[in-house]
């Protein structure tokens, strides 16, 4: 399980680091990937290069804790609050009020249909670990 969530997350968090540095992928137009995947009314840009850096620091944080480092209370707390984090962030895919908040399409429904159910995929594979 470790694993499969190491390669998740690093994937996540290469993607990140792509959109930090202005590497528009998977859709090359600016505004078209904005609203796939932040989704906030009105956005035509991609959130910004800081934003984006510490979403990939942050999941690389997560993998470190996944790998063992460090050892003990740190690490059990760093992945309950990882968990939770993850765990939230899926279960806000279902909630009127996040919707309300990101309505662009097509984010509205890959949250639904894919991102969300792979935080809540991710928050219990981290809960696994503890």
């Amino acid at each position: 399980m470790i694993w499969i969530l190491t390669t998740i997350l690093t994937a996540l968090a290469a993607l990140h680091l792509l959109w930090a540095i202005g590497f528009w992928w998977p859709i090359r137009d600016e505004a078209q990937l904005a609203r796939a995947i932040a989704g906030f009314k009105g956005i035509r840009k991609m959130p910004g290069a800081v934003p984006s850096a510490l979403v990939a620091v942050a999941l690389m944080a997560v993998i470190w804790l996944l790998l063992g480092w460090p050892h003990g209370t740190w690490r059990s707390l760093g992945l309950a609050g990882a968990a939770a984090v993850f765990t939230l962030r899926g279960l806000a895919a279902y909630s009127p009020a996040w919707r309300r908040i990101t309505p662009e399409q097509p984010f509205a429904r890959l949250d639904r249909r894919y991102y969300g159910p792979l935080c809540l995929v991710i928050g219990a594979g981290l809960a696994s670990q503890l």
